[in-house]
């Protein structure tokens, strides 16, 4: 299997490089702008399977796209909020929300390497994912869940909601009221369902509300601890590898 790697950061390109060969997978080759890529793409027998930062120090990485046409399987690294990926799910596409997490990415090679028999030409409308990254505004996020209580259904205001967590294979939603209700979805799911201005998923388990932080305290290893008004049950730890886009998810 050939791989390469498109990524502006050097020290994240080698990173993935690493984790990459933690699971047996070598990498032959990693670009670091759109015109790097383009003259590449150009030179070289294109691989089975790419890498590709959104974001490039030079541009979108999309403008490779509008230059060559695409043969290779594509897994997106990238830092944007999670609605705008939406659309590479429509293609059967994987990706990596940055820092990338050593199992996420194992996953990711995984159904790449059980769609491989499948992939005989990968056809994406990139302007569809452009217009989405570029212009996210008419986005239409939830605002309210519908929650089965016994024999009733009770409707939860998403702001009402302090923090989503998983637990035990189930979902749930702590309210501000001190209730915890279990939801019909998962974490995953309301990652893309969510407005990330107001929510930010900090570590595996957690996903909270800006609204409804009380402290966030320094901890262990690089780490964050994140107080909420009301939810006391549980420690919320933001994992040293979301640190930096919790701080800029903040401002």
């Amino acid at each position: 299997m050939k791989v390469i790697i498109i990524e502006d950061e050097k020290p994240a390109a080698r990173r993935l490089g690493r984790l990459l060969a933690e699971l047996n997978v070598e990498v032959s080759t990693m670009l670091h702008s759109v015109e790097e890529a383009i003259v590449w793409f150009g030179e070289n027998n294109h691989p089975d399977l790419i890498f590709l930062d959104i974001q490039l120090s030079d541009g979108l990485s999309f403008e490779i796209f509008d230059a060559i046409e695409v043969k290779s399987a594509i897994i997106f690294t990238t830092a944007y909020d999670e609605y705008a990926l939406q659309a590479f799910k429509l293609n059967s596409i994987d990706y990596l929300l940055k820092p990338i997490d050593g199992e996420e990415l194992e996953s990711a090679v995984k159904k790449y390497r059980s769609l491989k028999p499948r992939f005989q030409k990968l056809t994406l409308d990139f302007d569809d994912i452009k217009k989405l990254l570029v212009d996210p505004l008419e986005r239409e996020f939830k605002k309210r869940f519908t929650i089965k209580v016994g024999q009733h259904l009770k409707i939860i205001n998403a702001d009402e909601v302090e923090c989503f967590y998983s637990e035990n294979k189930g979902t749930y939603a702590a309210t501000m009221d001190g209730r915890n209700y279990l939801l019909d979805t998962t974490l995953e799911n309301l990652e893309t369902e969510l407005e990330p201005k107001s929510f930010f998923r900090v570590n595996r388990k957690f996903c909270v509300n800006i609204d409804h932080i009380k402290d966030i305290v320094s901890y262990t290893n690089s780490r964050l601890q994140i107080k909420l008004k009301h939810f006391s049950e549980q420690e919320i730890i933001v994992s040293r590898e979301r640190v930096k886009n919790f701080k800029l998810w903040l401002e």
